[in-house]
């Protein structure tokens, strides 16, 4: 059975798209494994099923590199809703997701690319909901930490981190350092994600401060590894900088792939994250 699909990314944080409308996926774990292989699959940092939702619009269904399934991603939630306006699912201009972290929902702003006679989305933004800062919410292991895990020192090979933990639906864990562009990420970043305080691994976000408004971030991915950008994780980033007074309430942050522009709006508690989405190809694949 050949099965279509349409790679896109965010900020080079690419997945494997699949419309559920006219495909079936039956093992999608172990296709995320296969269509991620960037040697012998499609290439990509996972898979995405977009699906019909009795709760809202449409549904997201995401999957790591690794098979393993995640709440939330806010660079494929961004490449969801360019999909399902673009390739006509839907005519709206906003559009809500199901999503394993709650539905959220999206604003399009489209560019001069025309497809099917219309103009195409450019950015979205996304309405994130409010951080999760309760450290049995996040979840993260450390009871003397009090309400939120914030500005928390711990060991990790030899050397103190102060770590601040939020979750945007999944888990993050968010250390400042001062050089992040040579920071040893391949060698800390598995340490902090398969840390026994967290007991559904982490996503680890490592930030270098520039300015009051602007941020450099790099990520390592549960079940991933390194990725050029991770929308939630860079929400996350955004929460961390404000809680620790180190940012506006409006903040970009550069990521290996390009900026997000993250606002946290404190009196709705609510994050809001306006980014890109673009479509690299569509193909077909045996399964």
């Amino acid at each position: 059975m050949r099965l279509h699909f349409t790679k896109m990314e965010g900020l080079g944080n690419d997945y494997v798209y699949v419309n559920c409308f006219k495909e079936k996926v039956e093992h999608p774990s172990e296709l995320a494994v296969r269509v991620s292989d960037r040697h012998f699959g499609i290439g990509s940092d996972g898979l995405i099923l977009i699906k019909p939702s009795e709760v809202a619009d449409f549904k997201m269904d995401m999957y790591n590199a690794d098979g393993t399934q995640s709440e939330m991603c806010g660079n494929g939630i961004r490449c969801v809703g360019k999909y399902v306006y673009d390739y006509g699912l839907t005519d709206k201009t906003s559009v809500s997701i199901e999503t394993l972290a709650g539905i959220k929902y999206l604003e399009f702003t489209f560019g001069d690319e025309e497809k099917n006679g219309r103009k195409t989305v450019e950015l979205v933004r996304v309405n994130m909901g409010a951080p999760i800062l309760a450290p049995e919410d996040v979840p993260v292991d450390l009871p003397d930490a009090g309400d939120i895990v914030q500005d928390y020192p711990i060991m990790v090979a030899g050397k103190e981190y102060r770590i601040t933990c939020v979750s945007m639906g999944n888990p993050h864990c968010v250390s400042f350092v001062d050089d992040v562009d040579n920071f040893p990420l391949e060698e800390v970043g598995p340490l902090f994600e398969n840390n026994p305080i967290f007991p559904r691994r982490v996503n680890a976000e490592f930030v270098e401060l520039v300015s009051p408004t602007y941020a450099k971030m790099r990520v390592w991915e549960r079940g991933t590894g390194e990725t050029l950008a991770c929308g939630t994780g860079t929400c996350a980033t955004a929460v961390a900088c404000i809680l620790n007074g180190k940012t506006e309430d409006e903040v970009t942050v550069k990521l290996l792939g390009g900026e997000l522009i993250i606002r946290w709006d404190r009196d709705a508690n609510i994050i809001y994250m306006t980014g890109p989405a673009k479509v690299v190809f569509d193909g077909e694949i045996e399964v």
